[in-house]
């Protein structure tokens, strides 16, 4: 899971928890140019806030719209798509004729949300999966190769922690790398057990150890 999902799991556990009205909108399938890929999705606030993105920002003012005026009245999930006509697409700014099918959850479980946010946290991978006919939503343990799926009757999505990158030695060059590898979304983490380089890494963004690397990494785990 890439951070910026991550912070639309974290802002729609803590608007629940304010007692905001919340919907989750996913990304379900995609036709043609798509600038957010499948299983991308949104958590749109009552009062039109919203966290994460499903299209770059093509069709999220029609959609808070439409959360607000119909869904968010509704008790289960609803497909919206957007884009089935040339004029459509062009319409919302969705590139090349593409075209977007997004399931909306108006009503998404608090305490669902609430442990899949902990299980992620301690490096879990997750299987949720959503009954459309219901919008209920049940956790179970998943794997990395699991792929995303959405039929008639339910959507399942699997989410775990970031890809963690283990540097071990702190000197000038592994800094230069951790910012690569921050870039590109890892988790970074730098053993270096050398008292010389003990305040080398004084990052809130890096992760840094002064123990033995073996003993480190069968600390923090290797997943």
């Amino acid at each position: 899971m890439n951070s910026t999902d991550l912070s639309v799991l974290q802002s729609a556990v803590n608007w629940l928890k304010a007692g905001h009205s919340v919907a989750i909108a996913t990304v379900v399938q995609t036709w043609g140019s798509a600038p957010r890929p499948i299983g991308s999705w949104l958590a749109i606030r009552d009062d039109g806030q919203v966290s994460g993105s499903v299209s770059g920002g093509c069709v999220e003012d029609d959609l808070i719209r439409r959360v607000q005026t119909e869904i968010l009245t509704r008790d289960t999930p609803e497909l919206v798509v957007y884009g089935v006509s040339q004029q459509e697409a062009a319409r919302f700014g969705l590139p090349c004729g593409g075209t977007l099918r997004l399931l909306v959850e108006p009503k998404p479980q608090l305490a669902v949300l609430e442990k899949l946010l902990e299980s992620i946290s301690s490096h879990e991978v997750v299987k949720r999966t959503v009954n459309i006919a219901t919008g209920k939503s049940t956790l179970q343990a998943g794997d990395r190769h699991d792929e995303f799926s959405c039929s008639d009757t339910e959507m399942c999505t699997t989410y775990g922690p970031r890809w963690r990158m283990v540097i071990i030695g702190a000197g000038q060059l592994s800094l230069y790398t951790a910012d690569f590898a921050l870039a590109s979304d890892f988790e970074v983490i730098v053993i270096d057990p050398r008292e010389e380089y003990a305040e080398g890494i004084d990052r809130s963004d890096i992760s840094f150890y002064t123990g033995m690397p073996d003993d480190v990494l069968l600390e923090i785990g290797v997943d």
